[in-house]
């Protein structure tokens, strides 16, 4: 195994009849979707949707109120081992008084100190920090603190990887470099990615297969698989007319526009098999 090669396994996340009330505000209902494995799923939906509070029964941080969540073949009571999170506010996700390599080693802690150190710099050299080892999060701009992050959630050879909202916080050169970074990783460790978001076109650019929420009480308004081909950029994918008719179907959908988007729904369904 080489220096960039981490070593991880990727797994199937199932949802079935997940439903979620806080008193009588309904948040979620009856969402039944998956993400499968060794591909990059992603939750799109407008705001106040219940996208993070899907996240956080998945994760294991909360329960439903109805319906389980499946993981790697087992029901999620808890945090379930191989997953690892990814926050949009990085600037909170990482301890300030730790440099670079120590935040990473800190979910390792278990582990022996030759193979926490093989980790750590297998998962920096993989997102493209090496040599910035031993700086303090305040010394790097907010897309290398992101990629800190990353890198950390990577040291733990993760079956899935979940990320909410990852890129909100940075501007959009940063946030185009780390959606590549994504994908490169995927594509070479294999892992099970979902992502939530509420941006349309981050929501296309990235998946293999789309789960578009309604406005609340949210329910899946559809599932949508991604045809476009891999590897992607953003300036030869996001001038494919396929990719300006996904995402204009994913905003219709987002719209409520159901009625008016039948014929687009069907003609995306008729490309996708």
């Amino acid at each position: 195994m080489t220096s960039t090669d981490v070593t991880t396994t990727s797994a199937e996340l199932v949802l079935t009849g997940i439903s979620k009330s806080y008193g009588t505000n309904l948040a979620v209902r009856d969402i039944t979707a998956d993400a499968p494995a060794g591909k990059v799923s992603v939750i799109v939906g407008p705001s106040g949707c219940g996208k993070s509070t899907l996240l956080r029964i998945i994760s294991g941080l909360d329960v439903p109120t109805t319906g389980a969540v499946t993981f790697d073949g087992r029901q999620v009571s808890g945090v379930p081992d191989g997953l690892a999170m990814v926050f949009q506010d990085y600037a909170r996700s990482l301890f300030p008084w730790m440099r670079v390599d120590r935040n990473i080693a800190f979910p390792l802690e278990h582990l022996p100190r030759a193979e926490r150190a093989v980790r750590v710099q297998e998962a920096i050299d993989a997102v493209g920090l090496s040599g910035k080892e031993k700086l303090y999060p305040w010394q790097m701009s907010g897309g290398m603190q992101q990629r800190v992050a990353i890198a950390r959630a990577l040291a733990s050879h993760p079956k899935l990887l979940l990320m909410d909202e990852p890129y909100a916080s940075v501007d959009a050169q940063t946030r185009a470099e780390l959606e590549d970074l994504l994908l490169t990783i995927q594509a070479r460790l294999g892992i099970t990615v979902l992502v939530v978001t509420h941006d349309i076109d981050e929501s296309v650019y990235l998946a293999d297969h789309i789960i578009v929420l309604s406005k609340p009480p949210s329910i899946v308004a559809e599932t949508i698989e991604v045809d476009l081909p891999r590897p992607r950029d953003h300036i030869t994918t996001k001038t494919d007319p396929r990719f300006v008719e996904i995402r204009s179907h994913v905003t219709r959908l987002l719209r409520g526009e159901g009625v008016a988007a039948d014929g687009a729904r069907d003609a995306v369904a008729s490309k996708a098999h």
